[in-house]
């Protein structure tokens, strides 16, 4: 009955999110696991009078992995590219090189098959493209961005000559976007970040997912300094220390959720998505604008969040004022 159930997430994907054409070719990325879903959006490639290319890889063991390289040169290839993994490949220098040669993407990463059917997907993305784009223009080149929440988050950072990015799962060539999450967000100037940051929400990530009790990372000069909590703060600080790689400390991201349709499951894309959130991403954050390439990229969210772009007031506890 899935089957049956997917085709109609199956053809927004295909033709709202990614706009496939007659004639297009349509590489399709997955792993054995996520066959069923990767194998509908195919059906719905062909349906569009595309080729559909599938192209089956090992499940990559960390998040940020780079894909193998024949799947890399094959999306540069493509016209278009649709990513059904677990592991997220979406913060990877693949996905940076096949947009800058025009390709357009779309990354289901964590998709179940009842998100094909029921949760975000179901939103109106062209109806909410014009406030992600309003969010991400205040946010682009702001030299003052402060972030609280009544959960203890206090966080500032410049954002001076970053690109404001709407992710609203519709794109264009040279584009990618995550679906079904419809996001706002902004990379910090490396070395910026100051204050603490308090995920209350969730962190859809190592088998974190929705949180228990509130993680709390202290800030300095751009990078988390401490990480503080119950037993899944000492999840995600025992994971990042196992990296060996400084930059995973890196505040990467500012990105505001704005999808109607999206709640708080513990998966990635649906969790970042939900309307009125915050979360801030760590680690890479090259494919957002920034300059540092780390082991992974994770998001921390945070609800009730009140943000200002140059003094300028853009949420006040999770409404949205635009």
């Amino acid at each position: 009955m899935n089957e049956i159930r997917m085709a109609r997430g199956a053809h927004t994907v295909v033709n709202t999110c990614v706009g496939v054409k007659p004639g297009e070719q349509v590489l399709i990325i997955t792993e054995g696991e996520k066959m069923p879903i990767a194998e509908a959006i195919a059906a719905a490639v062909y349906a569009a009078k595309a080729e559909p290319v599938l192209a089956v890889m090992l499940p990559r063991q960390r998040d940020g992995q780079e894909p193998p390289g024949p799947v890399a040169e094959a999306m540069k290839q493509s016209d278009a590219f649709v990513a059904v993994v677990n592991r997220s490949i979406t913060h990877t220098h693949a996905v940076k090189e096949a947009c800058k040669r025009g390709s357009r993407g779309v990354m289901l990463t964590q998709f179940s098959q009842e998100m094909m059917f029921h949760g975000g997907l179901e939103a109106d993305f062209r109806e909410v493209a014009p406030t992600c784009k309003a969010m991400a223009a205040r946010l682009q080149g702001a030299n003052s961005v402060h972030l609280t929440t009544p959960h203890g988050t206090d966080l500032t950072f410049c954002a001076t000559g970053r690109r404001g990015n709407a992710m609203y799962c519709m794109v264009e060539p040279g584009e990618f976007s995550p679906v079904p999450t419809v996001e706002a967000n902004v990379s910090p100037l490396e070395g910026t970040a100051q204050g603490v940051i308090v995920a209350n929400a969730s962190i859809p990530y190592i088998g974190i997912g929705v949180l228990e009790e509130p993680v709390t990372c202290q800030v300095k000069d751009g990078f988390i300094t401490s990480i503080t909590g119950g037993r899944q703060a000492a999840m995600l600080e025992k994971d990042l220390a196992s990296k060996e790689d400084p930059n995973v400390y890196n505040i990467a991201e500012l990105g505001v959720g704005l999808n109607p349709q999206c709640r708080f499951i513990g998966f990635m894309l649906e969790d970042e998505g939900v309307r009125g959130s915050v979360h801030i991403g760590i680690g890479t954050n090259i494919t957002l604008g920034g300059n540092l390439k780390a082991a992974c990229h994770y998001d921390l969210i945070m609800t009730e969040p009140t943000l200002l772009a140059d003094g300028e007031m853009l949420l006040h506890n999770g409404q949205v004022m635009l």
